[in-house]
């Protein structure tokens, strides 16, 4: 009787041996055979060994991949999270259903693979080409053709992984630059066939806010202006430089680490000289803290987009800084709507995206704790990650009824219907909230549900029964509370920046519409019904 051997791997198959033989010259199997034999002799820590053969496994059925394309999509870069993901599906169906069976090859054998780099299953499949590597390649470059800045934060991953399969032994070295060859290029060709669509003229986007005419200032007379640093979300030149060329007559702060910026306005605004225009250089949180200050006291709002995501201003027509300083110029504008944050006898809040509870505020916390060390992008990934795995849901009394949830978001004016985190509101008017719920349910469907939408979502309750069930409806008021033992010590969050607050406390707050109640500079005002006032 044939003895079996201890390993499926441990023998090369005959015919797949042949195959790979004829297919591939002898000088790539050469390179492959030296490559492989520099990688196994190249000590490394154990710790080392163990790290690529963990993170080989997180992208078996591009679980990584998914899980970031899931945390793309809840910081808001939804097109890059679906343009990677599609591009994965079709890389891996052509890598592994076609390349393998077509091509082949035999892997390298196990035995000659050092015990502590190797899988806890090493694979049997025909070896060329590499599938992982074909849907890292896929999901990076289709990421990076959408956001730049994304793709540059997912790249050493795939990079990794791609490496990860010759540190474990598991393919040669042509079938990992095979497999991102096949997924680079399924990428490009998706962009060519499919290509992003073409975000419309600022002066033509039909998005809503009341046209009104703003005082007008070609140098930056009469403006006091605030710039944030510690936004960064600018590659190009630094927004202040920028601004000192284009409005020498303007009054510039740059914000330290940790100053009150709606303080240093008021005290502008007190101050001998007042301004007459009140800017502001930043994300969103530092822009919803400035809005604030400029709508008590009814000066226009200068937004200058320096944040990272900017959905404030992009919203407004606003894609650049310059889009700011020439609506200045011109002076147009709106009168836009905005939401009111009121708890108890504390100074209620100008917000001007959303408000948030559950997920968001748990992923913005855990962010704000990696940013240092990975920075903010690469910080975003890894804590949509952690979070949607350990997260659980919290009960929140709604207008007085009790409710159990994932997330809930209120949306100042109407935002995209197929979402279920609504970040960039569609519209400056409306006077309506906007409000979204995903219930509690099967964790697994929940994270599906928020990378990919409410019609992902009703799929998914037919799929996997007990999934989460979204629920949406306007209102031009909410009220929210929080149970004491309920939440985190991250209890919600209003355009990016997080509460923090002791869960042992109940914390309840309302949200209101207030209509037409800030007035933004924007190109989208361009109609407007009175002349230019000169400051």
């Amino acid at each position: 009787m044939p003895t079996t051997p201890s390993h499926p791997s441990a023998v090369r198959h005959p015919v797949v041996a042949v195959r790979r033989r004829q297919v591939l010259p002898a000088w790539v199997r050469t390179i492959d055979r030296a490559a492989a034999h520099r990688v196994r002799n190249r000590r490394t820590h154990p710790l080392v060994d163990r790290g690529y053969a963990r993170l080989s496994h997180s992208a078996n059925r591009s679980v990584l991949w998914l899980s970031i394309a899931a945390g793309l999509f809840v910081l808001g870069n939804r097109r890059a999270a679906v343009r990677g993901s599609a591009s994965i599906v079709v890389a891996s169906a052509l890598a592994n259903l076609v390349g393998k069976r077509v091509f082949g090859g035999d892997r390298p054998l196990l035995k000659d693979i050092p015990v502590g780099r190797r899988l806890k299953r090493h694979p049997t499949s025909a070896s060329f080409p590499s599938g992982h590597s074909a849907s890292a390649a896929a999901f990076a470059t289709g990421v990076a053709l959408e956001s730049p800045r994304a793709g540059a934060a997912v790249a050493p991953a795939a990079l990794a992984v791609a490496y990860s399969r010759l540190h474990t032994g598991a393919h040669w070295l042509s079938d990992v630059i095979g497999g991102f060859a096949i997924g680079a290029g399924v990428a490009l060709v998706g962009r060519w066939l499919v290509p992003s669509p073409q975000p419309p003229a600022p002066e033509s986007a039909p998005r809503g806010g009341t046209p009104t005419a703003l005082p007008a200032s070609a140098d930056g007379a009469g403006v006091f202006i605030v710039v944030n640093p510690a936004s960064g979300g600018t590659l190009g030149p630094d927004p202040a430089t920028v601004l000192e060329r284009a409005l020498p007559a303007a009054r510039l702060h740059r914000s330290a680490e940790g100053e009150d910026l709606a303080a240093i306005v008021r005290a502008a605004l007190t101050g001998e000289d007042p301004p007459r225009v009140i800017g502001v250089c930043g994300g969103d949180g530092t822009v919803a803290t400035v809005a604030g200050v400029a709508q008590a006291a009814d000066v226009p709002l200068l937004v200058l987009p320096g944040g990272t995501f900017n959905h404030f201003a992009r919203t407004a027509g606003l894609e650049s800084v310059q889009h700011g300083i020439d609506a200045l110029a011109a002076g147009t504008g709106l009168r836009v709507d905005v939401g009111t944050l009121s708890r108890g006898d504390r100074e209620p809040v100008t917000v001007l995206n959303t408000v948030s509870l559950g997920v968001y505020p748990d992923f913005v916390a855990e962010r704000e704790k990696l940013e240092p060390r990975f920075g903010k992008w690469l910080g975003g990934v890894v804590a949509a990650g952690r979070v949607l795995r350990t997260v659980d849901p919290v009960t929140v009394l709604l207008n007085g009824r009790r409710v159990r949830v994932w997330s809930l978001y209120v949306g100042v004016s109407r935002n995209s219907p197929a979402t279920v985190a609504p970040l960039q509101r569609l519209r400056l008017g409306g006077n309506v909230l906007d409000v979204r719920i995903l219930h509690a349910g099967r964790r697994d469907g929940a994270a599906l549900s928020l990378a990919f939408g409410r019609r992902t979502s009703r799929i998914l309750r037919w799929l996997l029964p007990g999934s989460s069930v979204i629920e949406r409806f306007v209102t031009d008021a909410v009220t929210l509370e929080v149970p004491a033992g309920e939440g985190s010590p991250a209890v919600f969050a209003h355009d990016g920046e997080v509460e923090h607050a002791a869960v042992e406390v109940a914390h309840r707050f309302t949200v209101r519409v207030a209509p037409r109640a800030l007035s933004v500079y924007s190109p989208l005002g361009a109609d407007r019904p009175e002349p230019d006032r000169p400051l």
